[in-house]
């Protein structure tokens, strides 16, 4: 077992002044991998007064010499690749060749953007007899989750630094491995003490310290939206910025002017974008809307899916597809969930709320896949975001009808619409009410503007519009 007994403040590894620890667990077998300090507000006082005392010359740096370091550390992720792979795939149970795509490769992609974005953005505009400038806003309080753990500090840290900011990030208790590597890679490339400090530790207590804390002078989180709104109100007293990506139930819609084909291409595409990293992922596509009479033709090609494709498995084996969720309360809360669906009346197309008990599965946090039909949109199995591998099938009866049912929501973060004519498919891509959609299947794309609407939060991560979040605006009258 790995164990970690530092944090890293001002530049250097330090004993936490909390006494605790914090165990991770292997998302596969459900063995302890790894402690962390259990870090305090102590600590992140520490933190936070480094990192204003850092701001003032950071700030000042020219943006080619912030983008130096960004490199620096992309190119310190990217001789680290398989290892960050490994970590995150026993932190969150993402297929390990996924894991090397997506959660070590996106966090590179953050760091070599921000770098380019900074050299190259405008940050003087003459208006009228005023010189418009654009400033770091200061010290950035950075709270991180645990499904997409590097990938979600990347985004806030990258442009962060690149923009002239310094940063106290608590990365995920549940995940923190990966954020370690990160530091390990920030202190061997050199930069400047206090730029990037890390406090390990709970919510309630190093998430709640970063978010009321006077020096701090903006948080970024993304989690739930419970745990966003108590950012947010923590933030209020000292008038923060706050920037939220928060939690979300993405509608796919399925028109009807798909032909067999097309239909059956979507409704497959539709169990992969909901199941990507075990459903644990913000912007799954977990309601899928299908013209009523297709109702039982996408059924069909569903269960077929996800009976030959994403059986539960070991991340680690060749091909995997589906692997565990990242810890046992994960598991009670989407089996929870599963079972929630049953009692509602939902027609259970396949999956169910026992758990899987297939070779090498025993002790990992491993859930039945599921797919549920004939779900109307006031099932909670509909309403609320479950986390996990569960898909739910609603029919519609007009164009106007799916809509509306996309819109039915809290959330407003992704979607997809799929259409015979693209046209069509775009036209209602804009009507329905979210920060992201996907078109006829469209890539995602980690360099365009990624946030929500209504509950899903509010600001812009990723690229030039992420990069902007961490930017004031001055007006010098000439």
């Amino acid at each position: 077992m790995a164990q970690y007994d530092k944090i890293y403040i001002d530049g250097a590894w330090v004993p936490s002044s909390g006494s605790g620890t914090i165990d991770v667990f292997d998302s596969t077998n459900g063995e302890v991998i790894a402690s962390v300090p259990d870090g305090s507000a102590d600590d992140v006082d520490r933190a936070a007064q480094a990192a204003a005392a850092a701001f003032e010359s950071w700030s000042q740096t020219t943006p080619a010499e912030r983008a130096k370091f960004c490199t620096r550390i992309a190119e310190g992720l990217q001789a680290r690749v398989d290892e960050i792979a490994t970590v995150v795939t026993r932190e969150a149970g993402m297929p390990k060749w996924l894991s090397q795509l997506v959660q070590a490769g996106l966090p590179i992609n953050s760091f070599n953007t921000a770098a380019q974005v900074a050299e190259n953005f405008q940050y003087e505009e003459q208006v009228g007899t005023s010189l418009v400038v654009r400033e770091p806003v200061g010290v950035v309080g950075a709270i991180t989750p645990w499904n997409y753990p590097l990938h979600q500090i990347a985004a806030k840290v990258a442009y962060a630094m690149a923009a002239g900011c310094t940063v106290v990030l608590k990365p995920s208790e549940v995940a923190p491995l990966d954020a370690y590597i990160l530091a390990e890679v920030i202190d061997d490339v050199g930069l400047p003490a206090g730029v990037f400090n890390m406090v390990s530790g709970t919510g309630a207590e190093v998430g709640n310290a970063i978010s009321s804390h006077p020096l701090i002078d903006m948080v970024s989180f993304t989690g739930s939206t419970r745990a966003g709104s108590q950012v947010a109100a923590n933030a209020a007293a000292s008038i923060k910025r706050v920037a939220l990506e928060l939690g979300g139930k993405s509608a796919n819609v399925l028109l009807d002017d798909l032909d067999e084909a097309a239909f059956e291409k979507a409704v497959r595409d539709g169990i992969g974008k909901a199941y990507l990293n075990s459903g644990q992922t913000c912007t799954a596509l977990t309601r899928m809307l299908v013209p009523r009479d297709r109702l039982a033709e996408a059924e069909r090609i569903a269960a077929d899916e996800v009976e030959t494709k994403f059986q539960p498995t070991d991340p680690f084996a060749e091909g995997a597809m589906l692997g565990p969720l990242s810890s046992e309360a994960q598991v009670e809360r989407v089996t929870g969930y599963i079972q929630q669906g049953i009692d509602e009346g939902a027609k259970l197309v396949t999956g169910g709320p026992e758990r899987p008990d297939g070779e090498g599965l025993a002790g990992g946090y491993y859930v039945k896949p599921t797919v549920f039909s004939e779900v109307t949109n006031d099932m909670k199995i509909a309403r609320e975001e479950i986390f996990g591998p569960v898909l739910s099938i609603l029919p519609y009866d007009s164009e106007d009808d799916a809509v509306q049912i996309a819109n039915d929501t809290d959330y407003g973060l992704s979607g997809g619409v799929w259409a015979g004519d693209a046209e069509r498919a775009k036209n209602v891509a804009k009507r329905i009410r979210t920060g992201q959609i996907e078109v006829n299947g469209g890539r995602f794309n980690p360099n365009a503007p990624f946030g929500g609407y209504k509950k899903s939060g509010y600001g812009r991560e990723y690229g030039r519009h992420g990069f902007e979040e961490f930017l004031q605006t001055k007006s010098m009258q000439l």
